[in-house]
């Protein structure tokens, strides 16, 4: 048995006695159960609005669906203007006591003794309690019109009792003190507003201890500074949530769809939700969304924990990836192979530090079924799949991990992932003899067609590359391609289209009778396809189910649409050669 044969068995043994150490992320990412949360300060504009209280329209929300809440702490001007506290800059308070002792350039803050003792608590301010008329004044050289104040706490026990879901809102300031409560005790989870975690950067112990082991939420899109400290010790929940004006410019179906894909395929459990401007906007957007997530069986209700302890048995998933990569290094020309190897290695250690092993699968695999050439036909595009899936089960085996699956610490490299593989087998048609073939290749004389040809597949590439992930500019993505998967997306788990091209392109590639050039540059663009596989599921926050019929979609729909492509051709050609 030859050095190849062995590193094969290694690579499929690796990877079955890997496949274990998927169990315990599975058991713990199932979607669901999620929690559908209002937000306190639409609501209670809403409630100013329609002449309600703030419980009578949660108690409308409620009927929709609607299971939790989130109460913001309130400011000094809020309680002013509610009527229970009242507040004066000094020359308004000199006009209405114009013989007391009053400070020019102060500000002076009254209400009952209990609220006034709240404050000074609250706050890391000069503070002086005088007495002017009959009442107990507290006279500061700051202006505290915004300054945290407290939560309205006989809301949030009414809310309690009524069975609402609260999460709070807590308002950070330089001025406040972080050794009071900061959040009411009917709190279940802390949403930070801003693009800072309450306390950042001098306060973090002492807000961890305040937060009372609360969940903390992890806003998709919305990183804030400080979080990775406070998750050392507070759990974590994803929270789904749409901008305001953003949301104005969907439909309430539109917005319905972008909630129920949040839960069923990355993890969200806390569905922040904003009202439309039109009550009958809200109230079909909401009955659209709890349709959706009845269909894909996502429970509705008080969010579990994700947390999971890695297996042990993860670890064999390095012996498959340095085999791997052994066979990397003697399937490509030589002398090359080594120093590539080396190089691959030492750039995913540059790159992803401590994760390099995961990064280095998702950039050999997808190349190495490129390698078997003694497969004739589909067989070679098989083997390419089932390496690129065995590099799957290396990188999800070592990169899952509770921080990876809620999104907080992502795959580093996932260009790299779609950008190296083809270099790879691009760099593998070199002949052993390279520098006689490269100086062939510069004398070529290169037709316009092939010229045409080779442009087409670098942009092919370049497209793939800038269409990474779900962030793609928008102006990349035509309408109708938008419009076919959100169709997709309601009939299946959605494939991704550089996986459909590269399937659909193997069968073109491979049975039909190509100039061997030219064959080599279809191949090329297969492999981006192949790269997409891993680049799938280096996406953690995806559940590994949804991620798997993604690919198997994208390998079902795209063969059926390269045989097809195969049928054309060959009546193409015979049409053309008549």
């Amino acid at each position: 048995m030859n050095l190849r044969n062995i590193l094969r068995m290694v690579v499929v043994l690796a990877a079955v006695l890997s496949l274990p150490a998927l169990l315990p992320r599975m058991q713990a990412e199932r979607p669901g159960p999620v929690v559908l949360i209002m937000d306190g300060e639409e609501v209670a504009e809403e409630a100013r609005f329609t002449g309600k209280t703030f419980l009578q329209v949660m108690q409308d929300y409620q009927a929709l669906g609607v299971g939790g809440v989130a109460i913001y702490e309130q400011t000094v001007r809020n309680w002013v203007s509610r009527g229970l506290l009242t507040y004066h800059p000094s020359n308004t308070l000199q006009l209405v006591y114009p013989t007391a002792q009053i400070r020019p350039g102060w500000f002076y803050l009254t209400g009952p003794a209990s609220w006034l003792d709240s404050m000074v608590a609250r706050w890391n301010i000069p503070i002086e309690r005088v007495l002017i008329g009959t009442q107990t004044w507290l006279a500061t050289p700051v202006n505290v019109d915004f300054f945290p104040a407290g939560y309205d706490l006989e809301l949030a026990r009414e809310l309690k009792a009524q069975g609402f879901y609260i999460v709070a809102r807590p308002l950070d300031h330089p001025y406040r003190r972080y050794d009071v409560e900061l959040i009411p005790p009917q709190t279940d989870a802390v949403v930070f507003s801003g693009l800072d975690v309450l306390g950042f950067r001098s306060h973090l112990n002492s807000v961890a201890a305040g937060l009372q082991g609360k969940p903390i939420a992890w806003i998709e899109g919305t990183p804030q500074r400080g979080f990775a400290q406070l998750d050392q010790t507070l759990p974590v929940k994803r929270l789904f949530s749409i901008r305001p004006e953003w949301q104005d410019r969907l439909t309430p179906a539109e917005t319905a769809d972008k909630f129920v894909l949040a839960s069923r395929e990355r993890g969200h459990q806390l569905l922040y939700l904003r009202p439309y401007r039109q009550a009958s906007d809200t109230q079909a957007f909401l009955t659209i969304l709890g349709r959706d997530l009845e269909r894909s069986r996502i429970p509705v209700g008080e969010p579990t924990s994700r947390d999971f302890t890695p297996s042990p048995l993860r670890f064999v998933a390095l012996l498959g990836i340095v085999a791997g990569l052994a066979l990397l290094a003697i399937g490509l020309p030589q002398p090359l192979g080594i120093p590539v190897a080396a190089l691959l290695a030492l750039f995913a250690l540059g790159v992803a530090r401590g994760d390099a092993a995961p990064l280095l699968a998702a950039m050999v695999f997808p190349a190495l079924g490129f390698f078997e050439r003694q497969l004739p036909g589909l067989r070679l595009w098989l083997a390419a799949v089932l390496y690129s899936l065995a590099g799957v089960v290396f990188l999800a085996a070592l990169g899952s991990t509770p921080q990876s699956v809620l999104g907080m610490d992502p795959f580093r490299g996932v260009s790299l992932t779609l950008v190296v593989p083809p270099l790879l087998v691009a760099l593998s048609f070199l002949p052993a003899a390279y520098k006689p073939a490269l100086h062939s290749l510069y004398n070529y004389p290169f037709k316009l067609g092939e010229v045409a040809i080779v442009l087409m597949g670098l942009a092919a590439v370049a497209l793939a590359v800038l269409r990474r992930g779900n962030e793609a500019a928008p102006s990349i993505v035509p309408d109708w391609e938008l419009q076919l998967r959100a169709f997709l997306q309601d009939v299946m788990v959605r494939p991704r289209f550089k996986e459909i091209f590269a399937h659909a392109l193997a069968p073109i590639a491979l049975l039909l009778p190509w100039p061997t050039w030219l064959k080599q540059i279809l191949l090329v663009l297969v492999a981006v396809g192949m790269g997409s596989i891993l680049n799938t599921f280096s996406h953690y926050h995806t559940p590994l189910s949804i991620s798997f019929f993604r690919v198997l979609n994208g390998i079902l729909i795209g063969l059926v649409v390269g045989v097809v492509g195969v049928w054309v051709i060959r009546r193409l050609r015979e049409w053309w050669l008549r």
